[in-house]
């Protein structure tokens, strides 16, 4: 399950997240080294820690973080949202709806938990309700990056057909931020399924320009090159996506030749 698109409401406490696996920090009072002894402090810390861990896709040890962060404030919203966050990657649907309806029924308005839950609607193939949880977080004035809710839920009407509405939030997105990847690499799909191909090769360059290849990057650039007729491009993309994702659905649709 794609994690990139979807909002933390809490800055990490490191710069970068990478791929390895950690175990926690020695936490068996429920506060860390240095920590001020508010409960609401260590709440925020360890929802903190578990965020972490969850970038790097240790769901284990971000749970009993977020058990640690609960134990220490039962009323603390951001902790409920991250726990909802990790059901979703643990495919606890259950659960997810649970913590996240505790977040919501805590803090109504915060935006970081209204685009979270609108991601796990979106993931629930519940896509069209999913929109107004977006425009909820949208709509918070405080909100420092809208762009991202506009993108997450123009993919989530991609994903039911509705590609005008669709390209009108991507459009808000890139209105806002000019620079945000996913909203260049979904105007580049809308353009090639409009049959628009040097404008689809424009937005997906300049999402190479922003971002690292992706799997569904380089499937869609390649598809692109080919309708250009391309052949070079195209060849160069395919090797970097059999390279680089050999497990993806994508690159088992290249090795069947199923381009459309």
């Amino acid at each position: 399950m794609k994690r990139f698109l979807i909002l933390l409401p809490f800055a990490l406490l490191v710069g970068c997240a990478t791929t390895e696996t950690t175990t926690a920090p020695d936490v068996d009072t429920g506060q860390l080294v240095g920590e001020v002894g508010d409960p609401r402090n260590r709440a925020r810390l360890h929802t903190e820690l578990a965020a972490l861990y969850y970038s790097r896709g240790n769901m284990g040890v971000a749970l009993d973080e977020l058990r640690i962060a609960t134990g220490a404030d039962a009323n603390y919203a951001p902790a409920y949202s991250m726990f909802g966050l990790v059901y979703l990657e643990l495919r606890e649907r259950r659960l997810a709806e649970e913590n996240f309806q505790r977040a919501l029924s805590l803090s109504p308005n915060d935006p970081d938990i209204n685009h979270n839950y609108g991601w796990y609607l979106c993931q629930s193939e519940r896509e069209e309700q999913s929109v107004d949880y977006f425009l909820r977080a949208i709509r918070n004035p405080l909100y420092q990056k809208p762009w991202r809710s506009y993108s997450a839920a123009g993919l989530c009407l991609v994903r039911v057909g509705k590609l005008e509405d669709a390209e009108a939030l991507f459009q808000r997105a890139l209105k806002i931020n000019p620079n945000d990847p996913r909203a260049n690499l979904q105007m580049g799909a809308i353009r090639y399924r409009q049959g628009a191909f040097d404008d689809a090769q424009r937005w997906v360059r300049r999402f190479g320009q922003l971002s690292p290849p992706t799997a569904e990057s380089l499937w869609l650039g390649l598809r692109i090159e080919r309708k250009l007729g391309q052949r070079m491009n195209e060849a160069s993309l395919a090797s970097q996506l059999r390279r680089r994702y050999p497990g993806s659905p994508e690159n088992q649709k290249l090795q069947r030749g199923e381009y459309d």
